[in-house]
């Protein structure tokens, strides 16, 4: 099972994100708990995930969150502003296990 960790500014308007990025992974037989946060929770879950992924409106965090994730082996990445626009949980769901390689 692998856990992938959503933050944006809020926690809200990537709640509908998490869910088509969940229909996407059942569709895949993929087991994966995947959740979103604001920026100012993330912190709190550093030890419980794989990935971590910004939206575009946090992508100012990047430098910050791989200077802290990246030595304990978490990827962090940035979500395409245009998957993210249209919330294509495919793409997001297929960026994330492309960094958790």
């Amino acid at each position: 099972m692998k856990t992938i960790m959503l933050v944006c500014s809020a926690g809200m308007s990537t709640s509908l994100l998490v869910t088509k990025m969940q229909k996407a992974a059942e569709a895949e037989g993929l087991e994966a708990n995947i959740f979103a946060v604001a920026e100012a929770e993330a912190a709190n879950h550093f030890d419980e995930i794989d990935v971590l992924m910004l939206g575009p409106q946090v992508r100012f965090l990047e430098g910050k969150m791989k200077e802290k994730l990246e030595p304990k082996g978490i990827p962090v990445g940035v979500i395409d502003m245009t998957d993210y626009g249209t919330m294509n949980g495919e793409k997001v769901l297929a960026s994330a296990k492309e960094l958790m390689k």
